[in-house]
This record gives structure tokens, C-alpha cells and sequence, in this order.
């Protein structure tokens, strides 16, 4: 059986873990602009501290220690360290040069540390998931709020970044993509447009996650998109997954997932962050109260696939690894087309 269709038959048993955050992690060895340079780029032009996909190239056995963790943890679905890995992105560091290289490093770091997995727990399935992050820069919205009408990027600019990111993570063997953390779907729809130009291009095709970011009480989006219209804008590219992340803690989630198990007929996904940032911008909800909130997410039969952002470590997805073993995994429900 190929990678999609044991993912598929994973999904239709039980509930899916996906990881947890990888820059929570990475801050823990609390690295140094030294350490971030590593030899090669011990000489480059400016500071390139806090630019975690570089680990990839310059610290590489973090990234796959973090990978290892994750998966001793119960993670099914590990993430690669690509957040932030397209050309326009990078250009904050000067490093736009490096994007392709990143991701395929990347990948190849998380598939080894998935295919060392297998060999010590009896050729375990696990998967790994080429993560493609929102940008710095948005379609929607105006950096400038005296000039409500410009951008800093158009659409095509972002299709190329995001494509090259797209060849890097599939040349690196990633099984599936993950375009998450979507505050503005005309950049999903950008990174959507590239992956599948990618897969006309090589006749090629592997699954696609898609996760959304509500940003507050309101159920919007950044770019003021309700749910709904969300899962509409996104439909087209036949995701395996629809979900939510990051911005808000399991709690703040809860009506958004409920609704979005309502409104789609893919599977759905759920990794919130460990509650919300405290007064110093760091996470506080333990795995034990994360565990449990998403557990009664899963009780209700709201979930197919549970992980952790931002805040989460090892102990979270162990915790709700634990807590959710209970319950079966969301039936996807027919819904009259629209």
C-alpha cells in the first residue's frame, strides 16, 4: 500500500496526531546568533538569528533531534522546518538564494528521522508534511494604512516563491503539503495556484492539507473572510484536510471547529496553540488542560486529525495522544453542493 492510501485508511480508523510547534522547541536550546550561522555562513552580511528554517542547512541535527521527539511522542504527521522557506521570506536575511536548499533539506531531514522511526518501532507508518507558512507579505491588505490600495507583492510574485518552495519540499520526498496558518486566503490561493501547476507540470500528485487561522471572537479571518467563505475560497484544490491553527487555544477554537465539522465534507484538522500568549508573549496551558479540551472536541465528533502549535512541545501531543485514544474519528458527513 503507497503512502496516500495508508494515510487515507489511517484516517477512516482513528484520529491522526500531527506534531507540535517546532519554534517553541528550537527556542529551548536557546541558540545563539553563532549557532544559527554554523560554519557555512559564519561570514554573511547580516543577522540571521531567528531564522529557524536556516537550521536546516546550519544546525541540522536540532531540527531532526526535534523530529525524533515529536515522533516518540505518538506524532503520526510530522512538519517540516519550512515555515518561513520561500524566496520572499527569506529576503529579510538576504538568503532568498537558499529557499529550494532549505526544503529540500528539510524534508530530507524529517523523512530520516521518519524512516529511523519505522526501523526501531516495527516499520511504524508515519508521515511527513512539507510545511508552507502564510508569508510576510500579504495580497489582501496594505502595509502602509495611508495608502489602503497598495501591496508589496503581487499574486505572481507570491506563485513563484511559493512554487519553488512547493519543488524543494516534493524533490525532498515530503508525502503530503501542508499550506497552513492562513490569514489571507488570496496568499493560500497563490500557494493552492502553485501546487497545482507543480503537479501538471511533473504529472505528479500528493495530498494537500489546508488549515485556516481565526484570528478572533468574530470567526474571521485576518482578511475578514468568515469560515465559511474560507472553506468555499478553498474547496477547489480537493484538500484531504480542512482545519484551524495557531492564534487562539483550544478553548477559543471550540465554536470554530464545531462549526467547520459542520461545513465540510473533507476530513477536519485542529491544532491550536497551548491557550493564549501571557504578558511575556509565552504559552501557558499545560498538556493536560490542552489534552482535555480537545478531547471533548473529539467526544463530540468534531475531529479527524489533532496536533499542536504554537506553545505545544512532546508532552502536549503525548498527552493528547493519550486522551483521545478513546474516540473515534469524525465521519465525513454528505453535504448538498453549493
Amino acid at each position: 500500500m503507497n503512502k496516500v492510501n495508508s494515510l487515507q485508511k489511517l484516517l477512516e480508523e482513528r484520529i491522526v496526531i500531527l506534531d507540535g510547534a517546532m519554534g517553541t522547541m528550537v527556542q529551548r536550546y536557546k541558540l545563539k546568533e553563532e549557532d544559527y550561522r554554523g560554519k557555512r555562513f559564519k561570514d554573511w552580511q547580516s543577522d540571521v538569528k531567528g531564522n529557524n528554517d536556516l537550521l536546516c542547512l546550519s544546525r541540522p541535527e536540532i531540527i531532526k533531534e526535534i523530529h525524533r521527539q515529536y515522533l516518540e511522542a505518538g506524532a503520526d504527521i510530522i512538519e517540516t522546518n519550512t515555515f518561513n522557506a520561500q524566496a520572499i521570506s527569506l529576503e529579510d536575511y538576504g538568503m532568498q538564494s537558499l529557499a529550494y536548499e532549505i526544503n529540500v533539506e528539510a524534508a530530507k531531514l524529517a523523512k530520516e528521522a521518519v524512516n529511523e522511526f519505522a526501523i526501531q518501532n516495527s516499520n511504524a507508518s508515519r508521515y511527513v508534511a512539507g510545511a508552507i507558512g502564510p508569508m510576510n507579505k500579504t495580497l489582501s491588505l496594505s502595509p502602509d494604512v495611508n495608502r489602503p490600495g497598495f501591496r508589496a507583492v503581487n499574486f505572481d510574485e507570491v506563485m513563484i516563491a511559493y512554487y519553488e518552495q512547493v519543488k524543494g519540499l516534493i524533490d525532498g520526498g515530503v508525502d503530503l503539503l501542508l499550506v497552513e496558518t492562513i490569514f489571507d486566503t488570496l496568499n493560500a490561493k497563490a500557494a493552492i495556484f502553485a501546487i497545482k501547476k507543480y503537479f501538471r507540470e511533473h504529472n505528479t500528485s500528493i495530498p494537500v492539507m489546508i488549515s485556516g487561522t481565526i484570528t478572533d471572537a468574530s470567526g474571521r479571518t485576518l482578511s475578514g473572510q468568515t469560515l465559511e467563505a474560507f472553506c468555499i475560497s478553498v474547496e477547489h484544490v480537493d484538500p484531504i484536510s480542512i482545519g484551524l491553527n495557531c492564534a487562539l487555544g483550544a478553548q477559543q477554537m471550540r465554536p470554530h471547529i464545531e462549526e467547520l465539522a459542520n461545513l465540510t465534507s473533507h476530513f477536519v484538522s485542529c491544532y491550536p496553540n497551548a491557550g493564549l500568549p501571557n504578558a511575556m508573549g509565552e504559552y501557558d496551558e499545560t498538556p493536560e488542560a490542552m489534552a482535555k479540551t480537545v478531547g471533548e472536541f473529539a467526544r463530540e465528533g468534531w475531529l479527524n486529525i489533532v496536533g499542536g502549535c504554537c506553545g505545544t512541545t512532546p508532552d502536549h501531543i503525548r498527552a493528547i495522544v493519550q486522551e483521545i485514544a478513546q474516540y473515534k474519528p469524525r465521519r465525513l458527513p454528505e453535504l448538498a453542493s453549493v
